[in-house]
Order: C-alpha cells, then structure tokens, then sequence
C-alpha cells in the first residue's frame, strides 16, 4: 500500500532503493503537473502519485515513495497530462514477444518496471584483448539463430548465442558486436489517418474516391536502428522472462571464454547528450561490457572518449578529435568504424577501377594511438557471398521497388545473376570468397566478420534487409554443409594471423630497416626483389614481413594477383639457411593450406590469374 510520499535524491535517474523507500527521479520543469501512474498487472491503473513542484532540483523531479514493493511495480510518469514510459526505465513491460500483433491495438502502451540487482558475476574481469589480437564478429541475435541448425524455445535468443561460443571461440573469434539488443519497437505502426471535414462523406459503391487510406504492408524493424528504451534489455531476445540474467550469464560466459561484448547503440539526432552518456556508464557498470559502436549525429563522442570511467571501454565510431590522443593512453580503446576499407578491396578484387596503391595503404593502415576496423562486408550491403554472385541489389521483397539500399557496391556476378551450377563460375567465385577472407585477415588492421559470411550465407542479392524478418535475414546454418570448407579455411586463415604478429603490428609499419633488423620491417616486390611501381595500372605485387620486428625469426610474404591471367613475383633472397615455403594458395581449390609446405627453389613464384599465396621464410 503507497501510504508516504517524500522529496527523493536527484543522485541517479531512474528507479532506485533507498532504506526501504522507492525513489523516483526524472526530467521535468518546476512548472510542470506530474504524477507517477501505477498499474496492476492486468495493466489498469490503480494508483496516481502527484509529484510536488518543490520536489525539483533545475530539471529534475525526485520523489521517494514508502509502502511499496520495487519489484512489482509496474509505473509510467504522467507531465501535463500526457502519459510517458521513464526514459531510464531498466526493464520495459509490454514487448516481451517479438512482434506481437496485439501490439497493433490503439489503447496499447508500454510501462516502466523495476530490474533486480541480484546477479551474481562471480569473479568476471573484462578481457581487454589488445588491438594486435582481436578478431571481431558482428550479429543480429535473433537472426543467428533462428534458422535450420538450432532448435527450441533458446531459438532466437541471447541463449542461443551462448550454446555458440564454443563454435565461435574455435573459429578465433575474440569479440562480439551486437546488433541493437537494448529495448526498441519493431513493429511499425501506422498513425491513423484522417480526411480533412469538408470530405466526411457516406462511401458509396462505384465512388472513385476511397474512404479509407489504402494500406502497405506492414514491415518489421528487424534491426533496431530507431530510438530506443537505452536501459532496458530487449525482453524479447530472451528465452526466460527475466531478460537482463539471460544477457548477464552470456557476457559472464563470453568473459569466462576470453571474449569480448560490443553493443552497437544508436542514437537519433533530437537525443539528450547526457542521457546517451548515462546509457553507456550504465550498461558498463551493471552489464559489464566491453565496448560501444556508436551511431548516429548526435553523439558526443569527444565528452565520450575523455569520461573517465569509459576510459577502459572501447569505443568504435567514424573518426576521433586529434587532440584526443595529445596525452597518452595507458589503454587504446578508440577505433576507426567506417567503409575506408571496403571499397579499396573490393574494387581490386572485382576489378573495379581499384589502384594498388590504395588497397596497400588500406592493408596497413595503423595508428599508434587508435585502431582501425576492417571489413568487407557488413549488415549494410551485401554479405561476402553475395559480393560475388550479384552484380545489382534485388531489394524488391522489402516493398520499396528496388529503391533501397546501395546501388554502388563494387560487386560482381561472374558470367550469372544469382544461384549458378556452372562450374567455372562457382570454382570462381569461390577463389573469391577465399581471397577476401584471406585479405581480411592480412591487414594490419582488426579484422571483422559477418555472421555467417565464414559459412557463405546469402541473403539472395538483397543488399538492405532491415525488414527481412525471415530466411532472407536469418542466418542459414545448412549452408555449413556445403561451405564447410569456407569455415575451416576462415580458421586457418585467423591461426595464420595469430601465430604471425608481425601483420597486425600494434605500430604503424615504416617501410625501413628502423630498428637495425637487417630487413625492411615492410617491403614491397614485382618482378624484380626489391624493386616495384605502384602504378595505376599495377595488378600484382608481393608484400614481405621481416618477423625479426616481432621477435621471430622468419619472415612471412604475401603475393597478390588480382589479374585474371598468371604472375609471377620474385622473392627477395634470404639469409643463410632460410628458405621460402609456400604454405597457402587460393587458387589451389577448398584445401588451400599446405600443412607442410612446399620449399621454393626459383627466385620467383607463380601466381595462378585472381590468387593470393603465402610464403614462410624460414629455417
């Protein structure tokens, strides 16, 4: 029974407990009427609290209220007569199923309620795997796993990700990105549309003129990438009713397992800068994650970079202040997240106008003091698989004639639009697919995958499936049947990285012999050692690695071909007893790994037309 009603402490948004008293603080105007609505759980309103206006520090409203239980309130804040969820609210009731149609009704409403602090985190420690070392994988929850593959009520949900990380974690995958998983609305609900009076009329058959509004197909915000509740937890994600364990134990998990959580948060232009960083203090205080991507004009992402407790949180945006990185960082946790790197590859690998120069500049593009992400495919555009079946977006399933998404995408379908059983377009396109995981994995900088382009997942040309709430957008797990090979060579291909740390150097490479190593730290080759134009026109060059600057003694070379015919590129002499072995060629068909490698004896090697080798030098 609410019997007691005092002026609260201003000290934290949201709901909180204090001796026994259930504090409520929000924003509001000293001149505003406000009431705190309380409802039973049929979700009728059984008590209306008034907020005094002398309750109120600048703007900010905080009232305590005794004789209630936090754990079962069910409340939404009422300002000058309109009723409003609390923006802080931890925990939103109303959207526990995922696209519910009863959520189509006029009178439905969503509510604020209290989330329990109760969660034990045992001795959980964030990761924070340095740069030189991570490998990232972006995705939807519920389009990983609600396709073939996984089955039961965990379909869908943030367990679903967790029985995966065992999958994940042998792959190499160090960090996770997720998708929106905060609380927001995807069902788009049409606002009710009126005639003007002076066309109030009685319809008869035969008018010309409809009534009624004709009315599209309704669509699912599948992504999320709208205004949110950036407290609560998607409940909807969760197999169990209370969301915000679910999404605990599998951060705890991925802890456990030596991996990281990044959540993408975005944020529209009208959003209150001080409530986008209390969000992020939030979810890395209570949740413990990793890391943000953030989205959106209006984030403040200098206040951001420089608040001291994010100060060990990483954070991926577009571009950073200069002057932030004017004082050294004990922890590099700012990150580059753009398309800078997409295009150059994909230009030289669809033989697009891409010029050598630039691709080279991309693959080792480094920084002292900030990371860099590196994709070639993402959620926005074609998935890796798609890149090279599909020479135009097929978009038309989203109702929008084909208008959305990129019509730029450097793409290509080599000789067939779509699905093909010509074999030298599948043996073709699937040298592709080896390629791009392999050039992802050789630059300098982090390497990101999209779930499911390890296994060739496709979304059938549609370069923008933010509505696709169905087998365009979900990940099909059958398909590892076939593309199997495609997942053990992306874990090769991540071993390969991992046990040769002189290609992700955390420090910009200097292309010179700096350090008195005896080589070049980086150095370029044609067809002579040591010497190569990176002109225009230049489709091959060969890249070597002195690992000494790691502390290794060997030295790794990369030869690229993006030529349809052959090349040949000379390899540079090594020292005494060294010799080159070539351990990978994606020319070679599904097992492009030579487990014991094969020693070089010529001055050059042979690139077959559209291939990538590596070479070990060693003795």
């Amino acid at each position: 029974m609410i019997d007691q009603r005092k002026e609260g402490n201003y000290q934290k948004f949201g709901v909180q407990i204090e001796n026994g008293t259930v504090i409520f603080t929000f924003e509001a105007e000293k001149e505003d009427n406000c009431a705190i609505l309380f409802y039973g759980k049929d979700k009728k309103q059984i008590k209306r609290m008034e907020v005094p206006g002398e309750y109120c520090i600048g703007s900010v409203r905080s009232v305590g209220i005794s004789g209630i239980s936090a754990e079962q309130i069910i409340y939404n804040y009422e300002i000058n007569g309109k009723v409003m969820t609390d923006a802080y609210a931890e925990r939103i009731i109303g959207r526990e199923k995922w696209n519910d149609a009863g959520r189509e009704q006029e009178n439905y409403a969503i509510y604020g309620g209290y989330q329990a602090k109760d969660f034990d985190w045992e001795d959980d420690r964030q990761p924070e795997i340095p740069k030189d070392e991570m490998v990232m994988y972006k995705l939807h929850v519920r389009g990983f796993s609600m396709d073939a593959g996984i089955r039961g009520k965990t379909r869908g949900t943030f367990r679903a990700v967790q029985e995966k990380i065992p999958y994940l974690k042998s792959l190499g995958i160090t960090t996770l990105e997720f998708m929106p998983m905060y609380e927001f609305e995807e069902m788009e609900r049409s606002e009710k549309q009126e005639f003007p009076t002076y066309l109030n009329w009685e319809s008869k058959e035969g008018d010309l003129i409809c009534k009624e509004l004709p009315k599209g197909e309704k669509k699912v915000n599948y992504w999320g990438y709208v205004p949110g509740n950036y407290f609560s937890v998607k409940a909807s994600y969760s197999s169990t009713p209370d969301a915000a364990r679910e999404w605990k134990e599998l951060i705890r998990k991925l802890h456990a397992n030596g991996m990281e959580c990044i959540m993408e948060m975005y944020f529209d232009e009208r959003m209150n800068q001080n409530v986008i960083l209390d969000a992020l203090r939030f979810w890395v205080r209570e949740y413990h994650v990793d890391g943000f991507h953030l989205l959106g004009s209006s984030v403040p992402v200098t206040a951001v970079a420089q608040d001291m407790l994010l100060s060990r949180t990483k954070i991926f945006c577009e571009g950073f202040d200069p002057m932030l990185f004017e004082k050294k960082r004990n922890y590099q946790n700012l990150f580059v997240y753009s398309d800078e790197y997409l295009y150059p590859v994909r230009r030289m690998l669809n033989h697009m106008g891409g010029r050598i120069g630039d691709f080279l500049c991309q693959q080792k593009k480094q920084h002292a003091a900030q990371g860099f992400v590196n994709y070639i495919a993402g959620n926005n555009g074609f998935t890796l698989f798609d890149l090279f079946s599909y020479q135009e977006k097929h978009n038309g399933a989203n109702g929008e004639e084909n208008r959305d998404g990129r019509s730029c995408n450097y793409s290509s379908n080599y000789g067939a639009e779509g699905r093909t059983t010509k074999r030298y377009i599948c043996e073709i396109r699937e040298r592709q697919l080896r390629n791009a995981i392999a050039i992802l994995m050789l630059g300098q900088g982090v390497p990101l995958l999209l779930s499911g382009d390890e296994f060739g997942n496709s979304q059938d040309g549609n370069n923008n499936a933010y509505c696709q709430y169905n087998k365009i957008g979900w990940l099909n797990w059958k398909r590892m049947e076939k593309y199997g090979w495609l997942s053990e060579f992306t874990k090769e291909m991540i071993s390969f990285r991992r046990k040769h740390p002189m290609i992700a150097a955390k420090q910009p490479m200097q292309g010179c012999d700096y350090a008195n190593k005896g080589f070049p730290d980086l150095s370029y080759h044609g067809e002579h050692a040591w010497l190569t134009s990176l002109s225009e026109d230049r489709q091959s060059v060969g890249v070597m690695y002195c690992g000494a600057y790691a502390d290794l003694s060997e030295f790794v070379y990369v030869g690229y071909n993006f030529h349809n015919g052959p090349a040949k590129l000379a390899l540079p002499k090594l020292p005494d007893k060294m010799k080159w072995r070539l351990v990978m060629d994606t020319a070679r068909g599904r097992e492009a790994f030579l487990p014991e490698g094969e020693e070089q004896k010529e001055a050059q090697v042979s690139l077959k037309g559209q291939a990538i080798v590596i070479l070990l030098g060693k003795n």
